[in-house]
C-alpha cells in the first residue's frame, strides 16, 4: 500500500499562481475568439476559429484538472 505525498505548500502556492495566470491568458484567447466569431470571415477563417476554440477548451480543462489536483494534494 503506497502513501500519497502532499505537495509542499511553497510549491503548491507557486503552481496555483501559475495556473491562475494561465487561466487569465486563456480567458483573453476565449474572448478574442468570441469577437472573431462576431465578424464576417470566410470558411477557412471559421475553421481556424473552431480549431482555436477546441484548443483553448482543452487547455482550460487541463488547467482545471491541475488546479483540482493541487487542491487535493496540498
Amino acid at each position: 500500500m503506497s502513501t500519497v505525498q502532499t505537495i509542499p505548500q511553497e510549491q503548491a502556492t507557486e503552481i496555483r499562481r501559475l495556473a491562475h495566470d494561465l487561466s487569465n491568458a486563456l480567458e483573453i484567447i476565449v474572448q478574442a475568439n468570441y469577437l472573431l466569431g462576431t465578424v464576417s470571415i470566410d470558411e477557412a477563417g471559421k475553421q481556424w476559429t473552431q480549431l482555436l476554440d477546441q484548443g483553448v477548451r482543452q487547455a482550460a480543462d487541463i488547467n482545471r484538472d491541475l488546479r483540482d489536483y493541487i487542491r487535493a494534494n496540498s
